[in-house]
């Protein structure tokens, strides 16, 4: 049975070897904790040290994916596409084994549409990259002026880059690591990305077939829901959206966030019905996502959920040697990333993912007990994971939380292809 393969994994502390070693450790963490006023445990934070850190971030805005189709066209000058010199910074893509920069299919599809103005779909502006390189100087502050983590020029020994095969991406991280190096280097920038036919920094419907045909009933059924319907029927009636037109809330919402970071002229009907839009936008994504559907989150993050699992794991292993851990992860993702991501680790705000959010992990060890702690942030505010007393949360918590959702590669490619190999059973 597939419930079985997957069975959840508990953890023992990190380090502890043996009985003996373990109630020295309790000792040890017990001189070292203070306790509040309100008689909970706090961990003396001076004693904590920063050991490695990583980023789950959203690309900057954008032109919208798809025109709505109204009369009245919002207008997409190209002007708007100015890089400011700020966020220059050279950088090579790589594959994800060193070889040459894959072919990027959304790419193409992209440039297939061209708005009114002449930009094409889904093209980082110059707002979207003033945001990257803010979240960048945001991070340098925090890891290189506030704690001396990082060194202030990039360093590839120090950083590892990855991104999703998309411009937009690639040019987001671009502009992140202008800010957070400030255009500094001691070597060559490589992004790397995959094949859009195997990524995992989002759900991949097309790699994953299980996951496409459960989530493919859902969205038909998406906007039949009751209060989803009606609202749908009353915001496109207010714009003039004929009832046959196939536009949804999806679709509502990213082209009116589109035009409100711009500051572009609006329908006015979008900005009266701006925060129904973006709550049946959300309602309509956890419809699809289930996330009582446990195989389905697993199918959408879980390979990546294992990878961030993994580099914790690499850092806390006495054994691994220097020259395979960094200090600093960062991944270039999108909103259809974060959202399962935020839904599997217990902290979605029902907020959607705005353009440059990121999701930061950090791994600090205590210089007295050698125990490992976990601290989330989510848009720079500190987050309490699902299964962790507090914020700053024990390792072992923290991957017995992350344990439900993670896949490893070789569960991932059986848990996608488990519907399909029972369909193909069932025509023989």
């Amino acid at each position: 049975m597939i419930t079985r393969v997957f069975s959840i994994r508990v953890w023992a502390p990190v380090g502890v070897l043996t009985s003996l070693a373990y109630c020295l450790h309790q000792k040890r963490v017990a001189l070292a904790e203070l306790r509040g006023a309100d008689g909970q445990r706090l961990e003396d934070r001076s004693l904590l040290e920063l050991k490695m850190v990583q980023v789950v971030f959203r690309h900057g805005a954008r032109s919208p994916l798809k025109p709505l189709p109204q009369e009245e066209q919002v207008e997409w000058n190209p002007q708007l596409l100015e890089v400011p010199p700020q966020t220059q910074f050279d950088y090579t893509v790589t594959s994800l084994t060193g070889g040459p920069k894959p072919h990027s299919p959304f790419d193409s599809q992209y440039r297939g549409t061209t708005l009114k103005g002449g930009m094409f779909a889904g093209q980082l502006t110059k707002v979207g990259m003033q945001q990257m390189f803010a979240l960048g100087e945001r991070l340098r502050k925090t890891y290189v002026e506030n704690i001396p983590f990082l060194s202030p020029t990039f360093n590839p020994q120090e950083v590892f880059v990855r991104s999703t095969n998309i411009y937009r991406n690639l040019e987001s991280t671009r502009c992140l690591l202008a800010g957070l190096f400030q255009r500094q280097k001691e070597g060559p920038i490589i992004i790397h990305t995959d094949e859009a036919s195997s990524e995992v920094l989002y759900p991949n419907y097309e790699n994953c077939w299980s996951l496409r045909q459960r989530t493919r009933g859902r969205r038909q059924t998406a906007y039949s829901q009751p209060g989803i319907s009606e609202d749908l029927k009353n915001v496109k009636e207010g714009m003039g959206i004929d009832s046959a037109d196939k536009v949804d809330f999806l679709m509502l919402l990213d082209n009116m966030a589109a035009e409100q970071v711009h500051r572009l002229p609006s329908c006015p009907t979008l900005k009266k019905f701006a925060r129904l839009i973006e709550q049946r936008a959300v309602d309509t994504a956890l419809y699809i996502l289930q996330r009582e559907d446990r195989e389905s989150l697993q199918m959408a993050v879980g390979p990546f959920l294992h990878i961030l699992e993994s580099n914790l794991l690499k850092a806390v292993d006495p054994a691994t040697p220097p020259g395979k851990i960094r200090k600093l992860y960062l991944y270039a993702a999108h909103d259809v990333t974060l959202m399962p991501l935020l839904l599997t680790l217990g902290i979605f705000d029902h907020k959607w993912p705005p353009f440059a959010v990121d999701l930061t992990m950090e791994l600090y060890q205590h210089q007295e007990s050698k125990e490992w702690f976990v601290q989330l942030y989510y848009h720079g505010e500190e987050q309490v994971p699902r299964g962790c007393p507090d914020g700053l949360c024990p390792l072992d918590k923290f991957l017995n939380a992350m344990s439900v959702y993670s896949l490893s590669p070789e569960k991932y490619h059986t848990l996608c292809s488990q519907a399909q190999a029972v369909e193909l059973g069932n025509e023989e």
